[in-house]
């Protein structure tokens, strides 16, 4: 098969290897793999049945008669086949490309430079730690003629590798991170591993790393390079130290007599940033816009994540790998943040390392004793064979996780300390930190957020390519958290973002989002505020046309070069709530006429009063019949376009014909189709959950809670949960109405829900003191939960109060 075949085939927009999550299966190339735990090309037909029409098989291995509307490609191999598919792929785009590979820091350094470089650039790069044989080429595919550069990881871990992926990242400049122990039972040597990780640069202009590294610097150095240092002063760019506290450090470089400050001290991230550094020097930047980019440089929760712990110690989170090269920076990380506490590593066997195990644990004891490391606890058998390399150690050893576990659970272990929690994924050491971490509040609203994504797909699949979608992350994003969805969102490309208040809008522009904003509710007082961080309110009244007109005319000297201010205008068309109506319009429109140049009118929507029914239909076909009239009209007079939109979560189902130039998305990003046209596609997006802290058994004829309201109709087994009302769990729930699931089973609220606690029926089930409860998920879904006290989903998810941590995941 000729890969360029496939590409020519404009039905295809999306491929996978996963069949869980192909969105759009009329648009989707499935890609059947065959690996030792399943083969892709068992799902061929249950993806059939759901419309996918094209696939990409091995032969021999599907009944072609069977799936008559179907096309194959079928080939020798489907691995390699994709990996080509994506070679041809590649070659369509001429933009830079950015390939980071090394042994730490890859994903840290390709999240940075994303960070630091997409209010310039429109950024592709890969999906977390996308970066294998089968991740490359997912990550490679995304690229689009809109993006302007490439950032993609490249990970090996045996020699002949890394050919493969060059083939399909081919990039312009690549970034050399560190060299470790990690997966290095693949390569003869050291030298060989780095060779090996060196061909991705082949045809590069320009490879960047840090010459501190030996072996890194012997194999780069021949290449065309940028090099750095802060120990070695014949490198291209050697940094001095310049100060240095638990805040940050400032390294000066005399070359250009500049100074870099950076918000951390530890020396895993500033190794990161030096990276990204040059990186953006290579680019051209200015060294001052680097250094006011530098403060957008966060942590990454996937490495070093530092976390609140039970009995006044703080708890690092670097459960990925555990080689000493990781290591050395993970304690460094320890270091840094242990702010006076004892100093305590938790640590795994070492599963990848080529040096013999009296060597490597006179490294390890050295390090520790270095960095001042002043307790140990050892976990795996090889560590406990060897644990008299630790006598200056306060230390216990355990053969395995559950053996640890099981002595943390009997008695305290950690007091008053800093501890780092490493190892080697087979360990499960995340067991190990849930347990240490701090139960601030027994309660928990659990984002996905890859249900988000595919969510959004699945209403993009919906729409023409050219329609734009702004989505509203107004009450934190439905109660899902604001800035943390909203970055999702920017990396997905939307069109625009919606909040109700200007506050909204700054919190989003001050945690890096770029994407263009529109703020619903507008106050005169925040006005500079809007136009400082490029924020779009929405006019819906002359009262607040003319606001902004005194507000610009009062200021006009300050922000005569931030003018035109941009504007978005409500029409009313049959809310009756907000807009401008059609016989207000000729007054408008000399307004703004008038003021042209200080109003740029972006965009002009109208809000649909009655799309989630079928029974409103004329009344909804005569809103936007009028709302395209007046717009119309506006264009007109105006002499320039502007974006039109009217379809919300519920029209973009109902009336997708309509959807004009964008679309409003949003409680259907959270999973809920109002419609219920789509729900089966959407994922639910948000999980609340609570946890049990204590069990009673009552006799018949007793009370249960608050006005006694509970009655006992015969001997019980009851549970006091931790939400109530402060939480979001509304009164309405009480006497039987709300449903929670526990112990796979549903059950209902017993007496009235509290201020902070509820309570349950759990009779006959087994149950004990800390086993999680399911407020809403799957199941019961959200839905239901809103039906069964005559609400919507809206209300629930954005009643979910501040005080129950959110926490984001992917699966």
């Amino acid at each position: 098969m000729q890969t360029a075949e496939l590409l020519k085939n404009q039905t295809i927009k999306f491929i996978e290897v996963d069949s869980r999550k192909v969105i759009s299966p009329s648009q989707t190339l499935f890609v059947a793999l065959s690996g030792q735990k399943t083969d892709g090309h068992h799902y061929i037909s249950e993806l059939y049945k759901q419309g996918c029409r094209s696939f990409l098989c091995q032969k021999g291995k599907v009944n072609f008669d069977a799936f008559p509307e179907a096309v194959f490609y079928e080939v020798e191999d489907t691995l390699v086949s994709f990996q080509e598919l994506i070679q041809d792929h590649r070659q369509r785009f001429t933009y830079p490309v950015i390939g980071i590979t090394g042994s730490n820091g890859k994903t840290i350094i390709k999240e940075w430079l994303y960070t630091l470089l997409e209010e310039d650039f429109r950024v592709v790069k890969s999906p977390k730690s996308y970066n294998s044989q089968i991740g490359v080429p997912l990550s490679v595919w995304q690229m689009k003629p809109v993006h302007e550069i490439g950032i993609f990881e490249a990970g090996v871990s045996k020699k002949g590798e890394m050919l493969n992926l060059q083939k399909m990242i081919q990039p312009t400049t690549g970034i050399f991170t560190n060299i470790g122990q990690a997966h290095g039972e693949g390569f003869s040597s050291m030298k060989e591993k780095v060779e090996e990780k060196a061909s991705l640069f082949k045809d590069s202009s320009c490879v960047i790393y840090c010459k501190d590294h030996q072996l890194v610097d012997d194999v780069l150095n021949n290449q065309i390079h940028l090099s750095w240092s802060t120990t070695n002063p014949t490198a291209d760019f050697y940094f001095e130290l310049e100060s240095k506290s638990e805040s940050g450090t400032t390294f000066y470089y005399s070359e250009d007599d500049i100074k870099l400050s950076f918000p951390f001290a530890d020396q895993a991230s500033l190794e990161n940033a030096f990276h990204c550094v040059i990186t953006l020097k290579h680019l051209g930047y200015k060294w001052e816009v680097i250094q006011q980019k530098l403060p957008l440089l966060k942590g990454i929760p996937m490495r070093f994540s530092l976390k609140e712990g039970r009995n006044n110690c703080l708890v690092v989170d670097d459960t990925y790998n555990n080689d000493l090269a990781g290591l050395s920076m993970a304690i460094d990380f320890l270091h840094t943040h242990s702010a006076g506490k004892i100093k305590a590593v938790v640590f795994s066997d070492f599963l990848e390392h080529q040096i013999p195990s009296k060597e490597l644990y006179l490294n390890f004891t050295s390090l520790l004793k270095q960095k001042g490391v002043e307790r140990v606890v050892g976990i795996g058998d090889m560590t406990f064979k060897n644990q008299s390399f630790f006598t200056d150690f306060e230390s216990q050893f355990f053969p395995t996780t559950e053996d640890f576990l099981l002595k943390l659970s009997k008695s305290t272990v950690f007091k008053d300390e800093a501890i780092l929690v490493k190892g080697g994924r087979s360990f499960a050491f995340e067991k190990v930190v849930k347990f240490l971490e701090q139960r601030v509040h027994g309660t928990s609203l659990e984002i996905n957020m890859e249900a988000i994504a595919h969510n959004l797909m699945v209403y993009r699949s919906l729409l023409k390519p050219s329609t734009k979608i702004m989505v509203m992350v107004k009450a934190l994003s439905y109660g899902s958290g604001s800035h943390e969805v909203a970055s999702l969102l920017q990396y997905h490309l939307v069109d625009y973002l919606g909040v109700a208040y200007t506050d909204e809008g700054v919190h989003l522009r001050e945690n890096g989002i770029r994407t263009p904003i529109m703020v619903l509710n507008p106050s005169s007082a925040s006005f500079d505020k809007m136009l400082k961080y490029q924020l779009e309110p929405e006019i819906p009244s002359f009262y607040w046309f003319d606001q902004l007109i005194s507000f610009i005319e009062s200021n006009y000297s300050e922000i005569e070069s931030y003018l035109p201010f941009k504007i978005q205008l409500n029409f009313d068309t049959g809310m009756r709530r907000l807009g401008f109506e059609k016989s207000e319009l000729p007054k408008l429109i000399e307004k703004l006429n008038k003021y042209e140049k200080w109003i740029e009118v972006t965009s002009a929507f109208t809000h649909l009063a009655g799309a989630d029914e079928a029974l409103h239909e004329e009344f909804t076909l005569n809103q936007i019949t009028t709302f395209k009239e007046m717009a119309n009209d506006l264009e007109g007079s105006l002499g320039y376009t502007v974006i039109k939109h009217a379809l919300n979560s519920a029209g973009i189902g109902r009336y997708t014909e309509h959807q004009l130039d964008m679309v409003r998305l949003g409680i259907g990003l959270y999973g809920v189709d109002v419609n219920g046209f789509n729900q089966e596609r959407l994922r639910p997006v948000s999980r609340l959950v609570t946890s049990i802290s204590q069990i009673k058994h009552i006799k018949k004829g007793e009370t249960v809670g608050y006005g006694r309201k509970g009655i006992a109709h015969q001997d019980m087994q009851i549970a006091t949960i931790d939400i109530g009302y402060a939480d979001g769990f509304d009164r309405r729930f009480s006497g039987g109405v709300g449903q929670v699931k526990v112990a796979d089973t549903i059950v209902p609220i017993i007496g009235n829900v509290c201020m902070d606690m509820s309570m349950i029926d759990v009779t006959d089930l087994n149950v004990q003191v800390g086993d999680e409860v399911v407020i809403f998920g799957n199941d019961p879904h959200i839905i239901d939960l809103a039906k069964s006290i005559g609400t919507i989903p809206y209300e629930i998810l954005t009643n979910v109060s501040q005080r129950v941590k959110r926490v984001y995941h992917s699966e």
